[in-house]
């Protein structure tokens, strides 16, 4: 893990505004693109976050979001995964571009950020501030949101580490969201299911993410359809 930390931060600093760049044009293209009725009327899920929904180092079809729709299809579930992750992004960059990302407006938002957070040893005040602002915003535009925790570098400290973990369960409870504990849950620190980095996982590793997500993003989307149906 630290072995990868410096190789990423530089990539971080090189290509975070070119992939922001590349994301909107991709986002553009596919909302405008042309498509059948049945594709327009499925549901959209927003993959929000950072180099882990990306898919950094993973051709575009194994990354994250590929990989989620194709496990949702086989529970059942036709739905659009929409990849907004930015490569170096933090929980400010999330939430900076977060406006845009709700045009137009998801059904199911998964929210992953503070990874890069950690990785730089920001506050986990400003990290909670963050996160406290994309869910207050993504609950007013009436979206249902998965957030996904994520634990501190081990070499940040045990304070800082204590700091950094609550604030994930802390803040499901406080907006009563839906809660996936550990986004990299069976993957981290298994060398066959991540890339050299040690860091990103490979297309195994993203695969396994998906799978275990899946369900829980399957249980919004029934909690969203039975609340439609009684209203």
């Amino acid at each position: 893990m630290q072995g990868g930390t410096s190789a990423f931060l530089r990539y971080v600093a090189s290509g975070r505004l070119f992939n922001a760049i590349l994301l909107a044009i991709m986002l553009s293209a596919t909302l405008s693109a042309p498509g059948s009725v049945g594709a327009e009327e499925r549901l959209r899920v927003l993959a929000l976050g950072d180099s882990l929904i990306a898919g950094y180092g993973l051709p575009a079809h194994q990354g994250f979001a590929p990989q989620l729709q194709a496990a949702l299809k086989k529970l059942g579930v036709e739905a659009r995964v929409i990849q907004g992750g930015v490569s170096g992004d933090t929980s400010a960059g999330g939430l900076a571009r977060l406006s845009w990302m709700l045009v137009p407006k998801p059904d199911i938002a998964i929210v992953e950020l503070g990874a890069n957070d950690g990785l730089r040893g920001l506050p986990p005040i400003r990290t909670r501030a963050n996160i406290d602002a994309i869910l207050r915003r993504l609950k007013s535009a009436g979206v249902k949101v998965l957030l996904t925790g994520m634990l501190a570098p081990p070499n940040m400290g045990r304070e800082y580490g204590a700091d950094f973990n609550a604030i994930f369960p802390e803040l499901a409870k406080a907006h009563k969201v839906m809660f996936y504990p550990f986004f990299l849950e069976g993957v981290a620190a298994r060398p066959r299911l991540n890339q050299r980095d040690g860091i990103h996982p490979n297309a195994k590793g993203a695969a396994i993410i998906a799978r275990r997500i899946a369900p829980y993003v399957k249980r919004l989307i029934e909690q969203r359809r039975s609340a439609q149906r009684s209203r």
